[in-house]
């Protein structure tokens, strides 16, 4: 019988679903990044990080805020919630080099998903699990959209596939596998869940929410809404800045702009944390 997993994100949506709907493995993939000046604040609460992921951990692309989310959440809903993670980001984007250029990704070349949430997942559940689960995924009532895409991905069995590094050869070089990863399953769509009622749930909870959630600089976000995330995480903006300066060829995270420029941009109107909304944010849709 398929083990039933679900994908969380940090974000109140996976969270209602943990909650509501009770699986055999809850799973969260850890985004990291190398740049010191990004370090997670409190010692204590990093070395447990450490401890979960077994890797070391020094800072997240993502708010601070989900770290504190993941560590509530266990508490709140009483069951161990397993924590996974890749390659950081800085080498996810290294690997990426190819014949002297650089490349970040994009709308064109959205890898960061694959390489930082999918496949860590997928490889704990090669490892741990004799067969492909059902997996849950945090899409709302209104998000049929976002099913459908993941539906037409399913092979002629009905499994999502992904490809994953599953050891060495001999020689060196990597062993490659394309597993069955999942047979996805949608309970809020099914049951009818919306944002206004997970929204209403989370009120009076002890469990503490990012002001949104995902990379802080993710490339999706509008060029406003970037220019928000420099204001509140400047050292994290400036790592995203970093890379693009860094680039061998003049990579970029987005075609019409650089994070350098955002930085400069002079708001006409003052922008408050309720202007925007996480349909302006870029979710990585995992």
């Amino acid at each position: 019988m398929n083990a039933i997993v679900n994908s969380l994100s940090g974000g109140k949506t996976s969270s209602y679903l943990a909650t509501h709907y009770p699986a055999d493995y809850d799973i969260f993939s850890l985004v990291r990044i190398e740049d010191g000046n990004c370090k997670f604040p409190d010692d204590k609460v990093r070395k447990e990080v450490e401890d979960k992921i077994q890797a070391p951990f020094i800072g997240t692309a993502e708010d601070d805020m989900i770290i504190y989310t993941m560590l509530d959440l266990e508490q709140y809903i009483g069951r161990k919630i397993t924590w996974v993670t890749g390659e950081t980001f800085d080498q996810v984007i290294v690997n990426k080099k190819s014949k002297g250029k650089t490349f970040l990704p994009s709308h064109m070349r959205r890898f960061c998903t694959t390489e930082m949430k999918t496949k860590p997942i997928a490889l704990w559940i090669y490892e741990n699990l004799k067969e492909a689960p059902i997996m849950n995924f945090g899409f709302r009532a209104n998000e049929h959209s976002r099913a459908k895409r993941m539906i037409e991905r399913k092979n002629k069995n009905g499994f999502v596939e992904v490809k994953l590094v599953v050891g060495k050869h001999t020689g060196g070089r990597n062993k490659w596998k394309t597993i069955n990863y999942c047979i996805p399953n949608f309970p809020l769509i099914e049951g009818g869940v919306y944002k206004d009622q997970i929204e209403s749930y989370w009120k009076d909870k002890q469990v503490r929410f990012a002001w949104m959630n995902n990379c802080v600089g993710c490339f999706h976000k509008e060029p406003a809404l970037l220019k928000k995330m420099w204001d509140k995480h400047p050292n994290k903006l400036e790592w995203f800045a970093s890379k693009e300066r860094d680039s061998i060829n003049g990579a970029t995270w987005s075609e019409f702009f650089t994070y350098d420029q955002i930085k400069e941009l002079n708001s006409q109107i003052q922008l408050f944390d309720d202007d925007f909304n996480e349909c302006d944010s870029g979710y990585c849709g995992i």
